[in-house]
């Protein structure tokens, strides 16, 4: 199965599996809390919630090669932009965030339609186009579902 249709199709039925309390083998994100996250990174990238890149230039080339690699993130591979205590859940349900994310993927792909070579920042691998925002968003996305024993 490719990037995307993992994303699309695949990722929204394993989340489903989950109860939202459940923890991670990892870090402080329920269930709950790391769908509303993966939502969250699809509103950076179909461009709803306008972002800056943080990494300093001189670091880009060597964070954005990462990015692109097939190296997985580290288990309890630290994110600056978190705090060390959950967020407050925005959605009443795991199935609403579940819901919310399938929202978010579909307007992920219309952003991009018909110009997918256009790119929109990531707050820490730069200015990416379509297929470096699927692949980021898969390699992400992996390492929530191995977090959570999805995969």
């Amino acid at each position: 199965m490719d990037k995307l249709s993992f994303l699309k199709d695949e990722l929204p039925t394993l989340m489903a599996k989950l109860k939202a309390g459940d923890k991670g083998n990892w870090g402080v994100l329920t269930a709950q809390g790391m769908v509303e996250h993966l939502g969250d990174a699809l509103r950076e990238a179909n461009g709803k919630t306008p972002i800056k890149t943080l990494t300093p230039p001189d670091k880009l080339e060597k964070a954005k090669s990462f990015a692109m690699s097939d190296k997985p993130f580290k288990e309890n591979t630290k994110n600056s932009m978190m705090s060390a205590e959950p967020a407050q859940l925005n959605f009443i349900s795991i199935d609403a965030a579940i819901v919310d994310y399938q929202k978010e993927i579909k307007a992920f792909i219309k952003h991009f339609k018909g110009k997918e070579e256009s790119t929109l920042p990531n707050p820490f691998f730069g200015d990416l186009n379509f297929a470096e925002w699927t692949h980021l968003l898969h390699k992400h996305a992996t390492h929530h579902c191995k977090q959570f024993n999805l995969l």
